[in-house]
């Protein structure tokens, strides 16, 4: 994962104005919801606590099972904060920047993808098709829709000075331009929570005396060093120098990545069964999806054979705590994603890209990361 900019300042804001903004009407779309706008401030944020149960959340705990003070469908915004998070590490949106981007969906949505609002008003953000943000369809996909507002916010002169409230009415325009303080310090804990759970994502802004200790004793296997770009430039279709599968991968990834390794430098057919990739039939080729399904076949273990499916398989585990087998997910949004990729250790990832590319390893810095399941 890239790493971010540094140097981010402290952001304070007044008693006063914290107070007074607790005190205002819901945004337009809050109108429409049937929870309501908070009744009080939500400043005493416990950050442990809301780490500890978005963790929990995110290695697949029921909604059911995980508490956090402010949301009240974490099974619907904690993955949908997961997207905006995951966004903004991808375009090296700094720190506060992603926590500009949590304040505003809180305050607009909620963390929910709506598909109503104030006039023409949809998705996490409110963003409106006749003000240019996209059409419809666009503005509903989480991952578009986060990516519009970062580089909206991106060019706010000076936002990064500014405080949260006012970047946030920079990019917004709100009737409501003091509302966004209120979701500060959640929107704080979410992204430090959430942030971590990717490789190098809890450093992106630090220069912090830990950062060392971090990299050395990490367990995400994406340390610095350890993300694939170690391996430098990877041609398409070969295998990187030097890679080998670890030693204490799972027996039935070990023959699961083998065999997909086998298909590098194949043609991507979108429909492809992967069932002989190297032959005439195009249709006998491999997609993202096909690829993981053959690859683990081969090892005896039975996949459904799409992404949206996929993402259900197995179980759920954060992606700073991946293994050798893992799918990965990225495009699309946390619970319905478009691209799915198995992690070989090292940082590095397979995958049967797009069309006109052909079955490649790649970078794991390279993806954003918006699911991860286990299914040994």
């Amino acid at each position: 994962m890239k790493g971010l900019a540094a140097g981010i300042g402290v952001v304070f804001l007044s008693p006063i104005l914290i107070a007074g903004t607790c005190m205002m009407l819901a945004s337009s779309a809050d109108a429409v919801q049937s929870s309501g706008s908070f009744s009080r401030c939500l400043t005493d944020i416990d950050s442990d606590k809301v780490a500890e149960q978005v963790t929990k959340m995110l290695d697949g705990a029921s909604g059911k099972d995980v508490h956090v003070e402010g949301l009240d469908l974490p099974a619907e915004q904690v993955p949908n904060a997961q997207t905006i998070v995951a966004a903004g590490l991808s375009l090296d949106v700094p720190k506060k920047g992603q926590i500009i981007a949590l304040a505003t969906a809180l305050q607009e949505s909620r963390l929910r993808n709506l598909g109503y609002g104030d006039r023409d008003s949809l998705g996490l953000f409110q963003q409106r098709p006749s003000q240019g943000w996209g059409s419809a369809q666009q503005i509903r996909d989480p991952v578009y829709a986060s990516e519009q507002f970062y580089k909206h916010l991106l060019k706010v002169d000076g936002w990064q000075q500014m405080t949260v409230t006012q970047a946030a009415q920079a990019v917004q325009k709100s009737g409501l331009p003091d509302a966004y303080a209120q979701w500060e310090n959640l929107a704080t804990a979410l992204q430090a929570a959430i942030a971590k759970t990717f490789p190098g994502g809890g450093d992106a802004d630090g220069k912090g005396a830990d950062q060392g200790k971090e990299s050395s004793t990490s367990t995400t296997g994406c340390a610095p060093g350890q993300d694939g770009s170690g391996f430098g430039r990877i041609p398409e279709g070969s295998v990187p120098k030097g890679y080998a599968i670890p030693k204490d991968a799972d027996p039935k990834a070990r023959k699961a990545i083998t065999w997909a390794m086998q298909q590098l430098g194949t043609l991507y057919q979108w429909g492809g069964s992967c069932t002989n990739s190297h032959g005439p039939d195009p249709m006998g080729r491999c997609d993202c999806s096909s690829l993981m399904q053959q690859a683990y076949a081969h090892a005896g273990v039975t996949l459904t054979r799409t992404t949206y499916t996929q993402v259900n398989e197995g179980k759920a585990v954060s992606p700073a705590h991946l293994k050798p087998g893992d799918l990965i997910f990225s495009r699309g949004s946390a619970a319905r994603p478009e691209h799915v990729g198995m992690y070989m250790g090292e940082g590095l990832v397979i995958e049967a890209p797009r069309t006109t590319k052909p079955v490649r390893i790649t970078p794991i810095k390279d993806w954003t990361i918006l699911a991860a399941r286990r299914v040994l």
